[in-house]
């Protein structure tokens, strides 16, 4: 990551709105560890409840503690219980967990703080691992501004837009290979309305910094934006942000799902999956619902990167990954349980008892050449590696950036700037205020950030 001369930020990570929704959550619960420290040779696991995570809990005993000895201690809870669990648990060092499960967002943030061991002499170590075959996007995310690695990704995903094939066809429409914003708003005028009550395209627009802040920053980045420049001076009233999310909200007002507002990316998954509108522009990780089987849209979806305008590309990054808290009791079991669960061993488990289209995938380039995966993720697979592999943390605009992060700022105030920013930005969608004074309110709120950073 960036070395950068600034001031330690004020506290520990806000634990606000969670980060982007990548599989649908199942209901949260408490699993093992019960507030007894780890030992011997146990090790306490704090992780979130979706569904991936909650298959290699499954899997676990029967495998890893089988063939290690380890038993694991599965604390399992929604995204932001476990936000806030983790931090409590990490900012105070105070050992509890062993391993948690943490995102590229927190990542750099913790390691700053020392919270976090470093795991370049494991990997150094474990040869077995196959570090290289980590994609570098999702090596670079989880490395702290020292340059050492302090997270390994459980699974990762970028951004696409996914159209219906069927509807394009019927009615004369063609996907670009590398489409534009402006050619996407004139496909979905095109496609509005091709269906009985169908929309063109659907865009969240419910209030969270991971919601529809993250479509939304990606937007502003192509266009040309960005929240802080390098002097970590604010820009949300800079012309780019006016245009991209004049754009963005005119969209979706024209030719979005009805209650835009209050739609994230599990509504948009379901008006996709429901035939309710025709494009929808969000995470890779929604291909593996579309394709599913019993989904009524498998094998009409279409797949074209993440639409661009002043820049190469624009796709977001972002994982759920395992850290290690500095002050584990069992750091060296903790690493071999952190190995097993993002290692090729893990996914070809997961590959054989739960099916390929459900395993933790974009992290590995390994994955995208395993026959199986590529058989059952054909119609997306490709996209999606392509997709991660142009992600550019650092870069991901058209100017410097004072910290990484491309729909999000990584620093620890952002969950908190940018849910603030996301209910200015959804009163707009709504029609309770234009966009100036959405955007004038989020500089004001985006100025009181950059004082304290800026001239550091």
């Amino acid at each position: 990551m960036r070395t950068q001369s600034r001031r330690r930020p004020r506290g520990v990570l806000a634990t606000a709105a969670a980060g982007t929704l990548i599989a649908p959550l199942l209901s949260g619960c408490w699993v093992g560890a019960g507030g007894a420290g780890s030992g011997g040779d146990a090790i306490n696991v704090l992780m979130v409840n979706n569904s991936q995570m909650v298959e290699l809990q499954k899997l676990t005993a029967d495998h890893f503690t089988k063939e290690t000895g380890i038993k694991v201690n599965f604390t399992v809870l929604p995204e932001n219980d476990v936000r806030d669990k983790i931090s409590q648990d990490f900012a105070n060092q105070a050992g509890q967990y062993d391993v948690a499960t943490l995102s590229n967002y927190e990542i750099p943030i913790y390691a700053k703080n020392g919270w976090l061991k470093e795991m370049d002499p494991y990997v150094a170590e474990d040869t077995a691992y196959d570090q290289q075959d980590i994609l570098e996007p999702m090596r670079q995310s989880l490395t702290g501004e020292d340059g050492k690695l302090y997270g390994q990704p459980f699974y990762g995903e970028s951004s696409f837009l996914m159209y219906r094939k069927d509807i394009f066809a019927e009615k004369g429409l063609t996907m670009p290979a590398r489409p534009t914003w402006q050619q996407v708003a004139d496909l979905a005028a095109k496609a509005d309305g091709a269906r009985p009550g169908m929309k063109g395209i659907c865009l969240r627009g419910l209030p969270g910094w991971g919601e529809v802040m993250a479509p939304l920053t990606t937007v502003v980045n192509t266009f040309g934006g960005t929240w802080f420049d390098k002097d970590w001076k604010a820009r949300l009233d800079s012309p780019e942000w006016k245009k991209a999310v004049n754009f963005y909200v005119d969209l979706v007002r024209e030719h979005g799902e009805s209650g835009a507002p209050q739609a994230g990316f599990a509504e948009c998954l379901n008006n996709l999956t429901q035939g309710k509108v025709a494009m929808w522009y969000d995470a890779t990780s929604a291909a593996g619902s579309l394709e599913a089987d019993g989904s009524p849209v498998a094998g009409k979806i279409g797949y074209a990167p993440a639409p661009v305008e002043e820049t190469e590309s624009s796709g977001w990054l972002y994982t759920w990954a395992w850290g290690i808290q500095n002050a584990s009791r069992n750091p060296d079991n903790a690493w071999k349980f952190v190995s097993w669960a993002s290692s090729k061993e893990y996914e070809q488990l997961a590959g054989e008892k739960v099916g390929w289209s459900n395993i933790p995938a974009g992290k590995r380039a390994s994955t995208y050449a395993n026959p199986d995966y590529r058989a059952e993720a054909s119609a997306f697979q490709e996209m999606t590696k392509l997709a991660i592999e142009q992600a550019r943390p650092d870069d991901p605009g058209v100017q410097p950036r004072p910290a990484p992060g491309i729909q999000f700022v990584g620093i620890p105030e952002f969950t908190d700037l940018g849910t603030k920013v996301s209910q200015e930005i959804s009163a707009a969608i709504a029609g309770r205020q234009s966009v100036e004074e959405a955007l004038k309110k989020s500089q004001q709120l985006a100025e009181e950030i950059a004082e304290e950073y800026e001239g550091r």
